[in-house]
């Protein structure tokens, strides 16, 4: 049994939310300047210019990439033989996500309730998500997440008849309506498999892959190369203004499901793919 300090975890992730909102991870960084690269349209290349220049000002001047920094996601991976001292994990978390907030002067951008509207002040509560793994570390992962994109995302209870097709259709009607409106160059993500609630995680997950990266299963690592180029060959382009990258990559997650089911869903997040992981 392994004893971790829950302060050690509010200080972790009150870092971590400063950092990964002021520059972006070398995956994603990498992602845009080859974009730039092979990017046919003038206008195209001027805008991924433009986001390179973006993303050395942030980095140099530490302020944040985006304005919009995001209502914070945090994946956590907690060994089964670690045990938390100091306070419930849940509060330790959200306590790092308060202190960076206010000592990164981040926006605030959470609401009390969905329907008052009441401003948290503070950007807590965060989304938590814990999964138990064997051994004794503790894996942290946070991705605020903007709701330009967020709210671009869908999600689809697709029948078992619709197959490998259907999901092709939900992926591509995904990123058509959502079009300049998610900020691109876009990464997707995407969950198959599971339940209602499942792939909706899988597709979070998923953004939070490194872009270099592809699924170790055969059949997906070529439905993720054939969605990026159908993704690219709709023209949306950088900004939404034409172009030939509209997405810096597609990741997709899988889980094992119903006989009589076929979830799907697309989780869109903009060129700003901020994640960070640390592990305690």
């Amino acid at each position: 049994m392994r004893t971790v300090q829950t302060s050690k975890i509010t200080q972790a992730v009150k870092e971590m939310c400063m950092e990964v909102n002021i520059k972006l991870s070398d995956d994603v960084k990498e992602a845009i300047l080859e974009a730039k690269d092979r990017e046919e349209s003038q206008l195209g290349k001027q805008i991924l210019g433009q986001l390179e220049k973006n993303m050395e000002i942030a980095a140099d001047q530490s302020i944040p990439i985006c304005q919009d920094t995001g209502m914070t996601v945090v994946f956590m991976k907690i060994g089964q033989d670690v045990h938390f001292e100091g306070g419930f994990i849940g509060d330790a978390v959200n306590e790092g996500i308060r202190q960076g907030y206010e000592e990164g002067y981040l926006r605030k951008s959470v609401v009390k309730d969905p329907v008052e509207r009441i401003n948290t002040n503070d950007n807590t509560p965060g989304i938590i998500h814990y999964e138990i793994v064997p051994g004794d570390e503790v894996e942290i992962t946070v991705a605020p997440k903007g709701f330009g994109s967020e709210n671009m995302s869908r999600l689809y209870m697709l029948k078992p008849a619709d197959g490998i097709e259907g999901i092709k259709e939900a992926i591509l009607e995904t990123v058509k309506l959502a079009g300049p409106n998610a900020c691109p160059p876009i990464v997707v993500g995407v969950g198959i498999g599971g339940t209602f609630e499942k792939c909706a995680l899988l597709a979070k997950k998923a953004l939070t892959r490194e872009l270099n990266s592809s699924s170790e299963i055969p059949y997906v690592k070529e439905l993720e190369e054939e969605m990026l180029q159908k993704i690219n060959d709709l023209g949306i382009g950088p900004g939404g203004l034409g172009g030939k990258v509209t997405a810096l990559g597609v990741n997709i997650e899988t889980y094992p499901t119903h006989i009589a089911g076929l979830p799907v869903a697309i989780n869109i997040c903009c060129h700003v793919n901020r994640h960070i992981r640390r592990y305690e």
